[in-house]
């Protein structure tokens, strides 16, 4: 994922921007008790890229500044800009001071800035910078929360239904489980069950899940498995909301598979790479295949797999997937040069 990606598009930010309420609600209760949300807030996309343009920026998930007002009847509309910060920085503080003179120079309002800081050593807590020359001084004090903190209060996570708990679990997991995807996998469906045990409607499951989904990614047999629970556990729940990008989920699954099969085809073969993943994601949806089917599947060109997998992802029955492997292997033999 490129930089770019990780500062400006990422799920950090699509939270944050869909859940913003929420985010000061659960993380910065003062903050959130001061502002008359009647009044809506606006995001100024624009404004903070202005005042980031000559700063040094660093690798961060996301960084938003919104305008809102503050309650008890003052007429006056004030800054929160928030960085979500991804590993340490040494020019971290010195940035989040650029950021709120910059913003408070160029808009004369009070800046609130505030930081999340997402990255894994526990002793990193910026929360200020300052400097002092000949009994000048200048400098700001800013509020930080540390996401590792959230590792020993995990019970109050699972205890809260603001969005931001789910936000938090999801990150905090992807850490631990960087290298283990079977737990990974575990974690990611426990995750996404509890959304629907939250009661939440489908567009916040969705929107939950996204984030889920990007930070928790899998290797493709854990993705086929991970997909095959989940559509066990709404047609249960009689409650499809995800299984509706279930094929988004799959393919892009189905690609890391393929891809494994391809780096493995110095030893084994690309073909029987391929194969051996369309035949996993039967065995998922329906069951094994039979023997001959298998051996057919097998048998089928590297330039037909793909097809083969939008057949095997489509398919109702795998009476379905047989006469659409039929037509492949018909089209393969017709396709044979002629001696």
């Amino acid at each position: 994922m490129s930089d770019a990606a990780d500062i400006y598009d990422s799920p950090w930010k699509e939270a944050l921007e869909r859940f913003f309420p929420d985010f000061l609600a659960f993380f910065f209760p003062d903050a959130h008790a001061d502002i008359d949300w009647n009044r809506g807030h606006r995001f100024l996309d624009k404004e903070l890229r202005q005042a980031a343009r000559d700063a040094e920026l660093g690798r961060r998930y996301a960084d938003i500044l919104v305008q809102v007002w503050r309650r008890g009847g003052q007429d006056a509309w004030v800054l929160v800009h928030v960085e979500v910060q991804g590993q340490p920085q040494a020019e971290f503080a010195e940035r989040m001071y650029v950021y709120n003179y910059r913003l408070y120079d160029v808009h004369r309002r009070h800046v609130a800035s505030l930081a999340v800081l997402a990255d894994e050593q526990a002793g990193w807590r910026p929360s200020q910078f300052s400097y002092e020359l000949w009994g000048c001084r200048a400098g700001l004090i800013f509020p930080t929360v540390k996401l590792l903190s959230y590792r020993q209060q995990w019970s109050n996570l699972e205890a809260s239904d603001n969005p931001f708990a789910t936000v938090v679990m999801a990150h905090l997991k992807a850490q631990e489980t960087r290298h283990d995807p079977s737990e990974r996998q575990t974690w990611k469906l426990l995750l996404t069950r509890r959304l629907y045990k939250l009661g939440y409607d489908r567009q916040r499951v969705i929107d939950l899940f996204r984030f889920i989904d990007w930070v928790l990614q899998l290797p493709g047999p854990q993705e086929l498995a991970f997909w095959h629970e989940v559509r066990e556990f709404e047609e249960e729940k009689h409650m499809k909301y995800i299984t509706s990008v279930e094929r988004i989920g799959l393919q892009q699954g189905l690609q890391q598979g393929l891809l494994q099969g391809m780096q493995q085809g110095q030893q084994q073969g690309q073909q029987q790479g391929q194969a051996e993943m369309v035949l996993r994601l039967l065995n998922r949806r329906f069951g094994a295949a039979s023997a001959p089917l298998a051996d057919q599947i097998k048998a089928l060109p590297s330039a037909q797999m793909p097809a083969m997998l939008d057949a095997a992802l489509d398919a109702g029955t795998l009476a379905e997937v047989a006469a659409a492997l039929d037509v492949l292997l018909a089209g393969a033999a017709n396709s044979q040069p002629i001696n």
